[in-house]
This record gives structure tokens, sequence and C-alpha cells, in this order.
């Protein structure tokens, strides 16, 4: 696991370009990883619902990786590439290996969203550059989204 002080330190030195980056290749980790909690969902026989959630957050983190990478190979003429670990992925597919554990995972994914999402609202404060603010927020909304999508489907299993 990582530092999460020490990934915010590092995206705070961070420019646009390596930020616009680390945005995309947490959005494409985060549809991997999404896309692996709904298999694991099917497997162990969990409500559609579920399942259907995590392949919408999936779809919807490639997609938003699709578009930036487009943006940023127009703007800078390279493909995108970052170093820094996502804030949002923590390690929760390998907690979730029975049906009972469900309520776990999506308390456990929630709540990787919610600490990304006030990183981002941080870093926003602390950058004086104002692209870089207007980048932080908008993932901050992302991610409040995902965090949003994900509590309804928790209050619907009973959470």
């Amino acid at each position: 696991m990582f530092n999460i002080e020490e990934v915010i330190e590092r995206l705070k030195g961070l420019g646009y370009e390596e930020a616009l980056a680390y945005w995309i290749a947490s959005e494409r980790e985060e549809a991997e990883f999404y896309r692996q909690l709904a298999g694991r969902a099917r497997d162990l026989g969990l409500p559609e619902s579920l399942v259907e959630t995590f392949l919408k957050l999936s779809r919807d983190s490639e997609k938003h990786a699709e578009e930036l990478a487009k943006q940023f190979k127009l703007s800078f003429g390279r493909e995108p590439s970052s170093d820094v670990p996502p804030l949002e992925v923590l390690p929760v597919l390998g907690k979730f290996e029975r049906a009972d554990q469900v309520r776990e995972v999506l308390e456990t994914a929630m709540e990787s969203e919610l600490i990304a999402m006030r990183a981002y609202q941080a870093l926003a404060e602390k950058v004086g550059d104002e692209h870089l603010r207007e980048l932080y927020l908008k993932l901050a909304e992302v991610e409040k989204g995902h965090y949003e999508a994900l509590k309804r489907e928790y209050e619907r299993l009973g959470g």
C-alpha cells in the first residue's frame, strides 16, 4: 500500500501536463479495478444491480481516460504516462472472496473514493496554477460521482 500524504505531496509538485497524465493513468487503473469487481460480484452470484454499478463505473472511467488521452496527445504530441500511484484504487479486490463480504467491499470502495475526492479538493486549494486547480476540482467531482453510485448500491443492499 502507499502513503496517501506522500502521493498528495508528489501530485502537488506536478505541472499541468504531468497531472493530466496522472489522471489518465488513474482512470485506466480504476476502470480495470471496477471491471474486476464486477466479475467477482457476478461469480459470487450477487445482485445484477451491483454488477451493473461496477461495470458502469468501469465504463465511465475508461471513457474519461480515452477522452483525456486524446486531449493529451493533441496538446502535447505524445502518449501520457505517470508513475504516481492512483489514490482511488485501494487493495479491495483481495478482500472480496465471499458474497457476505460485499458490504465491506462497498464500504472500502466508498472510503477510497472519498479519500481521493478530499485529496483532490486539498490539492486544488494548494496549487497556484489555475489550470491545475480546475483539473483537481474536476477530479474531485468525478470521484464524488463514483462515491454516490457506490453509496446508492450500498443502501440498496441494506447497508
